[in-house]
Parts: structure tokens; C-alpha cells; sequence
């Protein structure tokens, strides 16, 4: 959510911070802005739309200067507005503030600055923040953003600037995740590495409760009470072209694509020649870990399906009784948690706020956290105990695919290394695991090698353009029905279900008419059977059936309108060849019906606020 961008030094920083912000589109968003100090003034630009309406206002009039903020705005307080729009400025115009996250006090604040007769431009809570700082402001700009951050409750990362200060460029963060890019003669901020990468492949990642000063001359980081912060520079391991389309249409499609690959880039990290799991992050020891007495996963969407996947494989090789919450209502039980009890995030981002505020209640509780992240660096990833980098490198279409897999890939590995260590399974089931597993990158690529007969298949209409339509599965891969269905309705905007297929007498099937499609996740397995009765009682009232099963099923083509396969492999590992049609025929019907695949209406990639 929210794209923030900020540039100091010698380059023209409209044109820099304007492809920064261009990197961080994916995240989501519904309004554009930036601020430069140009001729000794504070100039801004701001639209309404994609980033592209406000670079065609820049291409006929644009803004020069060497220092500058930019932002794309999530509304959360306020409809998308141009006075609703980043950057926001004081009364004088003197300072310019861009800020990702929700201020919860700001009514409260608000008000307070009202009454000294400040009259407020936007229904924002982030246009505290710039009236705030300048009550503080007495010619040092980074004392006043501390004094002022020290009024306010919320999460945030902003962007700050001061015109009294040409060369100066403030940040901070608490709870919303910023980073430095360090250049020669030149610095940036900015909401992820995505931003920065062009331009420079260190950075900084600031920890909550710290500022930033920057000059074309360096950097100082301090802490919320003024003492100096020491960070050691991380470089950033992926190349700027893996954040790029390739050649193809979308993002969603290329990332899709690239799950052969990163599966193989996982398991070789993870795994040596010897079969042995190597995951030396973990944060705890062998011993430590055996002693476990329960795990609990949670995560937020796609990352959640992933988490009960995980579930199952934990549940088989582990034998590590297992609960699976989502994020956004762990915080508000009243959670059993003990030093015996490992809570694992599950995140793409390693930011998504929930998530945080799952894992700082799990260590209030003194639970041990290893998180299972795709970003380097990220919050979860340097708050844990440990961690289980998924390898999957820069993801960039809002609808997560590689994400997903790579998820898969790391709980599979976790649950055998699990399994090893508390000899719930030998070394030679590990090794025979280990070799069915390395199996499912080749065919993972033979099942996207049939993605024009898959899109042939979601471009009949009575898929393309069903008004509603129903997933199912069982056993594990129950929660893929449910993220092939998050897919479909995520990118198509179609209503979409997912269920348990073994529910479907508990009320579902009073929605099958001849108008309903069914996507019926039917691979060989132990409940393979089970599930063809619940296709022969879909197919007896009338259901429009689209099947995935095993190569090799001519059976099924009888109960079924259509059928996609993949190939026979180990029923645990299945879920990472269903994905692959899942993501297929959500891709196509989307496409069909014209909708913005890699950045659907009201979603953010990052979602960095409760």
C-alpha cells in the first residue's frame, strides 16, 4: 500500500523519484503526487489516476530541482481526491510530508491544530503531520519530525521536506517499512528495494522508532530520543531486469511462469547433494526445535492458503499438532502461547501489518517466531528468531502466484527437516521425499506448457462469463480450492467460493444450478474417490463441472464438462501443480473480460495497515 520515494544529490530528482514511484505500482494505488524545491520554493504536482496521468502533466510543465518527494496513495481517510493526494504541505508552505500508514490519533490531533487556526486542506489523517512538524520547527528539521512523531499514535513512513533546507530530506518509520538507498553523492528513501534498485544496490532498512537525515554529503540515523543508530548496508542480491515484464503482457503472467525456476532456486539452497536439509537461519537449535509442542502459522490471504497447506504437511512428517490463524483476528483472542509453543509467519512481504502484530504478541508471550519471508531484511524477517527466505526474488503483480509456490516449497522442506529431527519419519523416507519434491519443478513446467489449451478452456462462456462460480477440494487441497478461488474473484471480479468438497451437502450444493461453474480439484490421492461422488451429485443437478486431475484420468471426463491435467506425483506435493491451472484460468478470464490483471481495483500488493 502507498509508494513513497524521496531523492537527494546532483541527478534531476522529478525524473528519479517518478520512475521509482513507477517501480512501486504493484503495490496499489489510486492518486499520485510529488514535491520538489525548485527555485528556492516548494513545487507539487498532483493527480487523480494512474501514475501516468500526472507524468503527462510533468512532461508539459515540469519540476526541476535536486531534491524531492514523491508518493501513490491507498486511500485509507478520504476518497481518492486530488486534495486527498500526497504530498502534503503546512500553511506557508514551507514543509512537504508524503506518509504511508494510518495515524490513529489524528482527530485528536486534528483538532488540537484547528484550534489555533490552522484551516485543513484534505480529510486525511497524514495533513497532522506537516502542521504538526512546523509547530516543532526551529531551523533543524529532523528535531522537529522527532518532537512532532513523539505526538503521534499509528503506524507510519514518511518522506519529509523543508524548503528553509534545500538539501535535506528527512525520513522515518514505525511500523510501515522505509529503507535507505546509499549512492555515491546522492541518497534515497523509499518503501521498498524495488525503488532504489536502479540507481544503487545498498541499503539501509530503518527500524522502527528511527529518522533518517540525508544530504548529497551522507547520512545519520538517530532513534525516537536522539541518540545515533548504527546500521550495517545490506546489498541487494536480484537485478533490476527480474523486476521487469520480459516480454511478457503482465507481470501476473511472467511470475507464473517463473515458478519452475524458483522452486529449483529454493531447493538447491536448502538442499544439499547428500539429501540432507541444511537450514542454518532457523534461529533455534535441533534440540529446541524437537521440543516443540505445538505450532501455530498465520498469515493473511494467499499466504494463509499457504499456511493450511502447511498444516497437513506438518501434520504428516512432523507429527507437531498444528493451528493455522489468520493474522487479522489473531490479535484479538486471547492466544495460548509458551516458550513451547513456535509461531511462524507466513508473508510475502515480510510487512504485512497483521502479521506484525502477530508476531509482537507472540514474543510478548515468549513463543519463539520463525518467519517464512520473501524479502530480505524485511520487519518479520529481522524480527524473528529465524527465518526461511522463500527465494522467489521480486514479485510485482498484485495477485500473488510465485509467492504462493515458493511458500509451498519452504513449509515442505520445514516439515521434512521437522520430521528428520524428531525421527517422526527415517532418512531414507526424508531422501524419497526429497526426490519426489525435486520432481515438481519439471512438472510444474509441463502443466504450463498446456496454458493455451487452459486458456481455450476459461474463454468458454459459460466460464468467462458466469456471474458466480464455486471451487472445491479435500484433504490438502481443500485450502488450493480456496486460493484458486481468491484468484479468480481477485483479478476477474467474478464472486467466487471455495469449499470443502466433503461440505457440500452441509449447504453449498443448494447453489448448484446449469448457471453455476464448478472447479473441482480431483488428483489421484486417498480422497480421490470422495471427491468423484461429489462431482456425480454436482453433475446430477445440472453443474457446469471443469476438472483437474491426474494424467492418465479418462474416467473423469465422463462426470465432467471439461478437464485439466496435471502429472501424477506425491498427493502432499500436489498443491504446487494445481496452482499452476488455478493461476492459468484465473489469468484468462481476466484477460477475457479486460480486466487490470496486474493491479485490480481496491487491492495493494503490501498491505502495510490494518
Amino acid at each position: 500500500m502507498c509508494g513513497i520515494v524521496g531523492y537527494v544529490g546532483e541527478g534531476e530528482a522529478q525524473d528519479i523519484i517518478l520512475e521509482g514511484l513507477a517501480r512501486l505500482e504493484y503495490r496499489g494505488y489510486d492518486s499520485a503526487g510529488i514535491s520538489l524545491l525548485q527555485d528556492g520554493a516548494l513545487a507539487t504536482c498532483k493527480r487523480v489516476g494512474k501514475l501516468a496521468v500526472l507524468r503527462t502533466v510533468l512532461e508539459t510543465t515540469p519540476l526541476r530541482g535536486r531534491l524531492g518527494i514523491g508518493h501513490t496513495r491507498w486511500a485509507t481517510h478520504g476518497a481518492p481526491a486530488e486534495e486527498n493526494a500526497h504530498p502534503h504541505w503546512d500553511v506557508a508552505q514551507d514543509i512537504a510530508v508524503v506518509h504511508n500508514g494510518i495515524i490513529e490519533n489524528f482527530q485528536e490531533l486534528r483538532q488540537e491544530l484547528e484550534a489555533t487556526g490552522i484551516v485543513f486542506r484534505s480529510a486525511t489523517d497524514s495533513e497532522v503531520l506537516p502542521h504538526l512538524i512546523q509547530q516543532y520547527y526551529q531551523g533543524d528539521l529532523i528535531e522537529a519530525v522527532r518532537l512532532a512523531l513523539q505526538r503521534v499514535r499509528g503506524a507510519y513512513a514518511i518522506g519529509v521536506l523543508h524548503r528553509g533546507e534545500p538539501e535535506v530530506l528527512v525520513g522515518a518509520r514505525q511500523g510501515s517499512p522505509l529503507i535507505l538507498g546509499l549512492g555515491q553523492g546522492e541518497y534515497f528513501i523509499g518503501s521498498d528495494a524495488s525503488a532504489v534498485v536502479k540507481h544503487t544496490r545498498q541499503v539501509i532498512y530503518l527500524n522502527d522508532g528511527e529518522l533518517c537525515k540525508l544530504t548529497p554529503a551522507g547520512y545519520h540515523i538517530i532513534d525516537m530520543t536522539g541518540a545515533p543508530a548504527r546500521h550495517t548496508p545490506s546489498t541487494i542480491d536480484w537485478d533490476p531486469v527480474q523486476a521487469e515484464k520480459e516480454g511478457y503482457p503482465h507481470y501476473m503472467l511472467k511470475e507464473i511462469f517463473q515458478q519452475p525456476e524458483v522452486l529449483r532456486h529454493a531447493l538447491l539452497a536448502y538442499v544439499d547433494s547428500k539429501n540432507n536439509i541444511e537450514m542454518p537461519d532457523l534461529g533455534l537449535d535441533s534440540q529446541r526445535l524437537a521440543g516443540l509442542r505445538r505450532i501455530v502459522i498465520v498469515a493473511c490471504g494467499t499466504a494463509w492458503h499457504a499456511g493450511l497447506v502447511g498444516k497437513y504437511m506438518v501434520e504428516q512428517f512432523a507429527r507437531i499438532p498444528v493451528e493455522v490463524d489468520l493474522a487479522s483476528e489473531f490479535r484479538y483472542g486471547n492466544r495460548v502461547l509458551d516458550a513451547d509453543t513456535l509461531v511462524i509467519p507466513v508473508t510475502q512481504s515480510g510487512e504485512t501489518a497483521d502479521t506484525l502484530e502477530a508476531v509482537r504478541i507472540a514474543r510478548t508471550n515468549g513463543a519463539p517466531v520463525i518467519g517464512i519471508v520473501n524479502v530480505v531484511g524485511s520487519s518479520i524477517a529481522r524480527s524473528a528468531d529465524g527465518v526461511i527466505y522463500t527465494h522467489a526474488g521480486p514479485e510485482i503483480g498484485v495477485a500473488s502466484t510465485k509467492a504462493y509456490t515458493s511458500q509451498l516449497c519452504a513449509l515442505a522442506l520445514f516439515s521434512l527437516y521437522m520430521g528428520r529431527i524428531r525421527n517422526t519419519v527415517t532418512p531414507e523416507d526424508v531422501a524419497t521425499q526429497l526426490t519426489q519434491l525435486r520432481e515438481i519443478p519439471g512438472k510444474l513446467e509441463q502443466c504450463l506448457e498446456q496454458a493455451d489449451a487452459i486458456a481455450a478452456c476459461a474463454r468458454k462462456d459459460h466460464y468467462m462469463h458466469a456471474k458466480n462460480a464455486m471451487f472445491i477440494g479435500r484433504g490438502v487441497n481443500y485450502p488450493s480450492a480456496m486460493e484458486g478461488a481468491l484468484k479468480l474473484k481477485e483479478i476477474s471480479y467474478i464472486h467466487v467460493e471455495g469449499y470443502a468438497a466433503g461440505e457440500m451437502k452441509h449447504g453449498p450444493i443448494a447453489l448448484v444450478t446449469p448457471e453455476l461453474p464448478v472447479v473441482c480439484l480431483a488428483p489421484q490421492g486417498s480422497v480421490y474417490e470422495k471427491v468423484r461422488s461429489n462431482l456425480e451429485e454436482i453433475r446430477a443437478r445440472g453443474g457446469v463441472i471443469l476438472s483437474i486431475a491426474t494424467e492418465g484420468d479418462d474416467n473423469i471426463k465422463t462426470i465432467s464438462n471439461d478437464v485439466l491435467y496435471i502429472p501424477a506425483c506425491a498427493e502432499m506435493f500436489s498443491p504446487l501443480l494445481v496452482a499452476a491451472p488455478l493461476q492459468l484460468i484465473a489469468y484468462y478470464i481476466a484477460c477475457g473480460l479486460g480486466r487490470d490483471v496486474d493491479q485490480p481495483r481496491n487491492l495493494a500488493k503490501s498491505v502495510t495497515v490494518e
